[in-house]
């Protein structure tokens, strides 16, 4: 049992307590402590679905969508937090995290070295789904606006390079040339997406739909990318430098990657771009070599003394393990920020889900069209991938996850997609994020065989 009997009554005193503190006129601030609390804890427990080799944002996903929807069982105590602007703030803040820690793992190097088969495969693995996510939903949902589709084509061309690797390196496949491309691929395909969705978001602002405009926005788009990342890269040592002559610790260095993040997120919203973007650009420009005069973590110190009588074999490995660990210390220092936010950004997504959208037999019929439309976009990009088993590659492609889920929700957040598109996309998210998986894991150890 989860919990012993005794303790079910702290556990139902604890949900009893906390809508009628609300209710009575406690801080809000208190209340949202207990909320945060809350949802960390259940977004935990959703990661049993691991055990299922399933990850852990669907879970988080699920979770959201349960707690969303109590109240049409008569528990509405999670309603007040659906609205809350404390969770959501903290949600928008945990997506802008996600972004950067994306950019912090997508090198630079990495993007030039994958080829030209990834960037074929990433191109078709974008246009397809956004071209017939476009016409599939204007034919099934005549009464969408042209920015409704466009959103809705912009989510179908996302990719969640977290699932599809994840699934490589468990089988040990991470190096086989199918991966490579898959990977390299789902690079090049979040920095399309993030286009996209800048371009799309600025259409939906702007209401401007011309041709001109449009490149304009793109231009726009690509240039605060690209000037982000050369003029971050120039600056970056240079403010890094600085900052060290006042401390070297690890808590400077943490200052300054997260106040990179924040501050390329606002100039993204000002040039009018969505704040990701920035964010995305400014894990981008950030390297470990930046934060060379910084003082390196205090356990590879302590490490190096420990093995300080050992043969030099044992001393010279040791020091390679230091020096992996000391290239992706950024990395490391995002994470605990990461694991605090990012799952409110999912739970609280899940929550804005409406099931009773799902009571329709024609919305779930969409949902199901779009879904299958997500997954044939994206294994046509697998036709391109060269001399390889192609099916892997485009099924590689097609788990939407995150990446998805993002363009879902800002979508919503600029008033563009309703309950029902939004119901639609969330199904479509769920089916090739839970679906592709198993798949891949039996086309993988079929080709073994």
């Amino acid at each position: 049992m989860l919990f012993k009997p005794s303790q079910w009554k702290w556990a139902m005193a604890l949900f009893i307590f906390a809508p009628w503190a609300y209710a009575s006129g406690g801080s809000v601030t208190t209340i949202d402590f207990l909320w945060i609390a809350v949802l960390l804890l259940l977004a935990k427990v959703s990661s049993l679905i691991e055990k299922w080799g399933q990850p852990a944002v669907l879970g988080e996903l699920i979770i959201g969508v349960l707690l969303g929807n109590l109240v049409l069982l008569g528990f509405g105590v999670f309603e007040s937090v659906k609205h809350d602007h404390i969770i959501l703030f903290l949600a928008e803040l945990g997506v802008v995290i996600l972004l950067f820690q994306i950019g912090l793992e997508s090198k630079i190097d990495e993007m030039r070295k994958v080829g030209i088969r990834a960037l074929m495969v990433a191109v078709v693995g974008v246009v397809a789904p956004f071209g017939l996510g476009y016409l599939v939903g204007m034919w099934l949902m005549p009464d969408l606006s042209s920015n409704a589709l466009l959103f809705l084509g912009a989510t179908l061309t996302a990719t969640s390079v977290g699932i599809t690797g994840r699934v490589f390196r468990d089988l040990g496949k991470l190096q086989t040339r199918e991966a490579q491309i898959v990977l390299g691929a789902a690079v090049i395909d979040d920095v399309m997406g993030l286009i996209i969705l800048a371009v799309v978001s600025a259409i939906v602002t702007t209401g401007a739909v011309s041709i001109g405009s449009i490149s304009q926005i793109s231009l726009i788009a690509i240039a605060f990318l690209v000037g982000a990342i050369f003029l971050g890269q120039i600056m970056a040592p240079r403010i890094s430098q600085f900052f060290s002559m006042i401390n070297t610790g690890v808590g400077m260095k943490f200052t300054i990657a997260i106040s990179f993040c924040l501050i390329f997120a606002y100039l993204a919203a000002l040039a009018g771009l969505a704040p990701i973007v920035g964010a995305f650009a400014a894990g981008l420009m950030l390297e470990s070599v930046h934060f060379k005069s910084f003082s390196d973590p205090t356990i590879n110190k302590e490490i190096q003394e420990a093995v300080a009588g050992a043969n030099k074999e044992t001393q010279a490995k040791v020091v390679t393990v230091l020096e992996q660990h000391s290239e992706r210390h950024l990395d490391n220092l995002m994470a605990p920020l990461g694991h605090f936010l990012v799952p409110l950004f999912f739970v609280v997504t899940g929550m804005q889900v409406d099931l009773t959208t799902l009571f329709d037999p024609r919305v779930v019929g969409i949902a199901l069209a779009i879904t299958v439309v997500a997954f044939f976009g994206k294994l046509l990009s697998g036709i391109v991938a060269g001399p390889v088993n192609k099916y892997i590659v485009g099924w590689g492609m097609a788990p939407r996850g995150e990446v998805g889920l993002i363009f879902a929700m800002i979508g919503k957040q600029l008033g563009v997609i309703s309950e029902e598109l939004f119901s639609v996309v969330i199904i479509m998210v769920i089916l090739t994020t839970l679906l592709t998986p198993p798949i891949l894991n039996y086309l993988l150890r079929k080709q073994k065989a």
